[in-house]
């Protein structure tokens, strides 16, 4: 009876371990042809598709030409919340940046991307 009841509790510990999950609705934001210093912030929308309260700990970019902000509050079961990044579009030319979300997921790292080419020609500004 004591071993039923040990491995219940090692199964319960488990499950409830790996209980948060996050979802993006889309891993990369391609930014496609935007004009030299126009804005340059995307959002990323997730939900927390998992039982337990997901908490998004850090953000970090590989760049410091993209500058993410990171939801402060844990995110409840089924919510959505959203991680702003924004990037110097004073760099022209073709752009693939990389961000790595740490949170207390069961994937306790996902990386998110972006993308796009920054343009200017001839001192006339071109945009999507």
């Amino acid at each position: 009876m004591n071993i039923v009841k040990i491995i219940a509790v090692f199964l319960f510990g488990m499950i409830t371990a790996s209980a948060q999950e996050i979802q993006f609705k889309q891993e990369t934001i391609d930014f496609g042809k935007v004009a030299y210093k126009s804005e340059g912030k995307r959002t990323f929308e997730f939900t927390n598709v998992g039982f337990e309260p997901l908490i998004i700990k850090e953000v970090k970019s590989t760049c410091g030409c993209t500058v993410p902000r990171k939801p402060e509050r844990p995110i409840m079961p089924g919510d959505t919340s959203y991680i702003d990044v924004v990037y110097d579009t004073k760099r022209m030319g073709g752009f693939v940046k990389s961000l790595v979300v740490y949170s207390n997921a069961k994937k306790e790292r996902t990386v998110i991307k972006i993308k796009g080419f920054v343009e200017k020609i001839n001192n006339v500004v071109v945009s999507n």
